[in-house]
């Protein structure tokens, strides 16, 4: 029984339960992938039995056991090795051990995009020449999906469609005549890790990307990778004070060591080992999304509400220079982040509360911020003409609005009985290729259209 004929109600209600099932914080993503196959597989049987469909699915929920007796099941056996599983693992009866094996894979290839990030020095390029720049992603990012093909088991035609994409990204990133230093190379450089980090969610879904509850979790993935990655450099950032000064009593200065070798290889390997940290204690890690979200909501929706009013008040244009649109930008990024962070969080089933209209307010005012910036935008082009900055931003910012203006129509219809929450997950989930297809055309279409300068 494909997805493609399959009863829509019968649809729905699996999708009920797995829903129901991904709440649970003992069960990861992946399980529940594995079990609903089971589900499904029970479900076939049935019906080629005889039952009828709404009956079939009864009967293969109740042989799947209870929804919270299985979660307990889960925990129970999670629960008692999930510290020294992370680095140790306990071996299995057949006297292998996952965990250690996962760890091992992860410094394989965390060793890799170190090594990767040295290689332009063989040719004479340097990190801070802009060649070097531009082709940052493609230092670290591969050996991030290979990690990920290798713990998902991907079959060989992903694996070369995704090494086609790497391919294609070098190529276009590369082949350009750009000028040095120009604005096209330092938009391509820019855009260029947000079209593959697409990539990399195909690699992390393991061949489910069409399943929303696994273009979820790269969300909720990604921003805690973003978390891990920072505490890891803060502690690379103590770490190399101390031994800066240890090394001073003795009269050895270790800065070119610094900067030419642990700088750049442990930023390049972290990305890869802050990712298997986020693997290995997701259940763990989970926990801090809806923290977060619930103390920054209110003071990002202040901010935003106090800039509005002083927006009014002093009567005064904003500055849109390139560092006040990066700004404006990543507030509004930030903002989104929030917004996925609560509904990843959030029962789907659970009718709206107080946080729900903090969360619409937030929208709206990063609508209206997002809107006085799009004004600003236009009007510098109508002054100065088109640039390829300008138009990048403006074509970023059109992508932000028509993101947050259907979020808060989708919010309001919820708030109001009148759509499920569900409805608005469904949109965040399948508006990411939206951003990495943008980014695609400004690496791809802006430098041969604004002359590679």
């Amino acid at each position: 029984m494909s997805h493609s004929d399959a009863d829509p109600w019968l649809e729905q209600e699996i999708e009920r339960w797995r829903n129901h099932l991904l709440r649970r914080q003992a069960i990861r993503s992946v399980d529940v992938a594995e079990l609903e196959d089971h589900l499904r597989e029970v479900i076939r049987d049935l019906i080629t039995a005889g039952l009828a469909v709404d009956e079939a699915f009864l009967v293969a929920v109740k042989r799947m056991g209870d929804l919270d007796a299985l979660s307990r099941e889960f925990a129970r056996e999670h629960s008692e090795r999930r510290w020294k599983q992370l680095v140790v693992g306990a071996a299995s009866g057949d006297g292998t051990n996952p965990a250690r094996t996962d760890a091992i894979a992860a410094f394989l290839f965390a060793v890799a995009a170190a090594a990767l990030v040295k290689v332009p020095e063989i040719f004479g390029i340097s990190w801070q020449d802009d060649l070097f720049f531009r082709n940052l992603s493609l230092f670290v990012l591969p050996p991030l999906v290979g990690y990920f093909t290798w713990k998902r088991g991907l079959h060989k035609t992903a694996i070369l469609a995704l090494a086609a994409a790497f391919l294609g990204a070098a190529l276009f990133a590369n082949v350009y005549p750009f000028r040095q230093s120009g604005y096209t190379a330092t938009l391509t450089a820019l855009h260029l890790p947000i079209a593959l980090w697409l990539v990399v969610g195909v690699a992390y879904a393991g061949g489910r990307w069409h399943d929303m509850a696994r273009r979820m979790d790269f969300i909720r993935w990604t921003g805690e990778l973003f978390i891990y990655y920072v505490l890891i450099a803060l502690g690379g950032g103590v770490l190399t004070v101390l031994m800066a000064m240890i090394f001073d009593t003795i009269g050895i200065h270790p800065e070119p060591f610094f900067t030419r070798w642990l700088l750049p290889c442990g930023a390049a390997g972290a990305v890869v080992i802050a990712s298997w940290l986020v693997e290995a204690k997701q259940s763990v890690i989970e926990n801090m999304a809806p923290v977060l979200t619930r103390l920054f909501t209110p003071l990002f929706a202040a901010v935003l509400v106090a800039f509005l009013l002083a927006l009014l008040w002093s009567g005064r244009g904003i500055d849109i220079e390139r560092n006040a649109l990066i700004a404006f930008d990543l507030l509004l990024v930030v903002v989104l982040g929030l917004l996925l962070y609560s509904a990843s969080a959030r029962d789907s089933q659970a009718p709206p509360r107080s946080f729900d209209f903090l969360q619409v307010v937030l929208l709206v005012s990063a609508l209206l911020a997002d809107a006085v910036a799009l004004g600003a935008i236009a009007a510098r082009i109508h002054e100065f003409g088109w640039s390829p900055n300008r138009v990048a931003a403006l074509g970023e910012n059109v992508i932000l609005l028509v993101n947050l203006v259907w979020s808060t129509v989708l919010y309001w219809r919820f708030l109001r009985g009148r759509a499920p929450f569900s409805a608005l997950e469904h949109w965040q989930t399948s508006y990411l290729p939206v951003y990495a297809l943008w980014a695609a055309a400004v690496v791809i279409v802006f430098p041969p259209a604004f002359g590679y300068m």
